[in-house]
């Protein structure tokens, strides 16, 4: 399994971003816990799945500029290109 370190300031964005997506999700079952209506409770799903899919993106991108711009040493970390495009294509 690859041992990728991403730089402080993706780690950063990409754990604030998991946390509103925690909180959105925390909201998600309030709103169930509160009878809310099957159109709420989807509308809040929908942009938790959205956050968690921008979240994934931004993990990728970061993973991606990796590999490109040392391909070698990305390598040597257990990271290829191709690995990293079957986890891209994971995110669809």
């Amino acid at each position: 399994m690859a041992t990728v370190k991403f730089p402080d300031d993706v780690s950063d964005d990409v754990l604030n971003r998991l946390r509103r997506a925690e909180g959105q999700l925390r909201g998600v079952q309030r709103l169930l816990e509160e009878g809310a209506t099957c159109q709420d409770v989807v509308t809040q799903l929908t942009a938790v799945q959205s956050a968690l899919h921008r979240t994934g993106l931004r993990l990728m991108a970061a993973g991606m500029r990796y590999c490109a711009t040392d391909p070698a040493r990305a390598a040597d970390e257990g990271m290829t290109t191709e690995q990293m495009e079957e986890l891209f294509l994971r995110l669809r």
